[in-house]
């Protein structure tokens, strides 16, 4: 039962990137932290590798962070 989970960290991801492009940051922290928690847990599983996560993570933090200021 891997592939509920990698799927929906994929697709919280997906859900983060678009809202910090569209500039809505208040729901964007919001489904950032969602993402990062499916992704450990995905990880955690071994659903995906976790430098994968760890990776994914890092970038939508970084995403985040350069969108608010």
């Amino acid at each position: 039962m891997k592939a509920p989970l990698r799927s929906k960290a994929k697709t919280l991801v997906k859900r983060a990137r678009r809202l910090i492009e569209d500039d809505e940051l208040e729901p964007a922290g919001a489904v950032v932290h969602e993402a990062v928690v499916a992704l450990d847990k995905a990880a955690k599983k071994r659903a995906i590798h976790p430098k994968n996560a760890a990776r994914r993570k890092s970038r939508l933090m970084g995403r985040l962070h350069k969108a608010s200021s």
